[in-house]
Parts: C-alpha cells; structure tokens; sequence
C-alpha cells in the first residue's frame, strides 16, 4: 500500500473514530454513528462515489450531510410535516368513518416537527379515512392553526398539495431512500427527491421514536379509551417527547429507530 493509501486510510478511521466516540455526530451529520455507517457502506457499494486526492469517501459524505442540514437551518426550512396513525376504540356504527387501509378503527394525527425532532405542531382527533390534504387545510385555517411565517417552508410528501410554504417531492419520480439504494440519482429530479426524501426522513424518525416510547400509540392493540380520551393521551405524549428531547435524548433508542428505518 502506498503512502497516499496508507494516509486516506488514516483519515478514514479517524473519522469514524470521531463520530463513534463522541457527541457531536448528530450536530456534524444528523444522524447517529451507526446509521452513517450504514449510509456509507450503501453508498459505498454502488460505486458511484470514489475516494478523492483529498478526501475518502466517507469524509465527502460527512461534508455533504453537514451542508444539508447547515442549509436547511438558514435558508428558511422549518422541519417536515407528515401523518401518522393511532388506533382507537369507536362504536362499530362509527367503525368504516375510522378504518384505514390495515383495517382496523384509527385516529389520524397531523404533524410538524423541527430538524432537532421536536413537534413544533400537532393536530390529533381526525378520522382514519381522512386524506393528507383535507386536514393540512383544516391545520391552515383553524382557530389554533398550524403558522408557517412567510417566507418560510415545511416539506411533506407526495400526498399534500405544493405550496409555496409545502414544498413536495416531484410525482411520478423515485423518492424513497431505500428506492436510490442500490441505484443512485439520474437526473436532477431524482437527485431532488433523494435530497428532499433525506431531510423528510427526520419525521419517520421522530413518529418512530414517539411510538416506541409511548407503546399505548404504537401499539396495534385496540385501546381501552374512546376517542377523545386518546386524542388527549396522544397530545400529552407529544408534549413529553419534547421535553425528553431536551433533557434525556435516548440515543440507543433513536439509533434502534434508523436501523429500522434503513
């Protein structure tokens, strides 16, 4: 092995060294040690990012997630909103208003939250059948709204309408991380999809983290409480999970979180 190897091949584990043993992995890439790793070593098998003179691979995809995230904070992105479902208990005349596609009676909880995965809004109570569109609008106009300051943006998926405070991933066009890996971005709408999918993800990850905490929404048990109880238990949940993530991040349970996710 050559000196320029030997050299790359020390910035290389000093690199990961870094991430793994200190605390800052989140604040330089947004995600844990091992889920970088993981990234890397996909990326690393699709052969279409090679070492450089200057840097490894691993070094270029650091940089790269650092200015996603640095960019995301200063040009005006407020987090990501998404919806996720809970299951309730209703009377079984009330039971099709509320059955989604895995056919049981749930709740469908509306969401923003920041890149620090805190909510920074939550509108819980809707029907399962509700679709994405109908309660963004709601969020928009009621009493307690959901407040996008101009000039400012959310991302959500393919499922909301484009506005210029929603910015959606383009139809029709690959969007799933898991979609780009083994094959990466071939033109400049995947690759905006891919970026967009990447930066979105923080809301599976945050939906992810809140249901394994809480067990009584990520459960697919049928609760004991009727609809507003739980609506209430959803809200209170929230409400902690921002606390926790001031006070006790819990990154094992996060890091189990983005491995499943990956």
């Amino acid at each position: 092995m050559s000196e320029f190897q030997l050299q790359k091949e020390r910035r290389r584990q000093e690199l990961i060294k870094y991430l793994v043993h200190t605390e800052q992995s989140r604040d330089i890439i947004r995600m844990g040690p091992k889920a970088f790793i993981q990234l890397f070593q996909r990326i690393w098998t699709t052969g279409l990012v090679k070492d450089a003179y200057r840097s490894t691979v691993e070094e270029q995809l650091a940089k790269f997630l650092h200015i996603i995230g640095h960019n995301v904070k200063n040009q005006n992105c407020l987090g990501a909103i998404d919806e996720t479902h809970v299951r309730v208990k209703v009377a079984r005349a009330n039971a099709p208003r509320f059955r989604e596609r895995k056919d049981w009676s749930t709740q469908n909880i509306f969401v923003g939250c920041d890149f620090d995965m805190k909510f920074t809004y939550v509108l819980a109570g809707w029907k399962g059948t509700a679709s994405d569109s109908r309660i963004l609008k709601d969020a928009l106009v009621r009493d307690d709204p959901l407040v996008i300051p101009e000039g400012k943006y959310y991302l959500g998926d393919a499922g909301f309408m484009l506005k210029p405070n929603i910015i959606t991933p383009y139809r029709g066009v690959r969007y799933h991380l898991k979609e780009y890996s083994r094959k990466g971005p071939q033109n400049a709408k995947e690759l905006f999809n891919l970026q967009h999918s990447s930066l979105r993800n923080v809301i599976e990850r945050t939906f992810g983290v809140l249901k394994k905490r809480f067990l009584i929404l990520g459960s697919g048990t049928e609760p004991h409480y009727d609809v507003d109880t739980m609506t209430k238990i959803v809200l209170a949940c929230c409400i902690l999970h921002n606390f926790l993530r001031r006070v006790d991040n819990y990154e094992s349970l996060i890091e189990e979180v983005d491995h499943e996710l990956l």
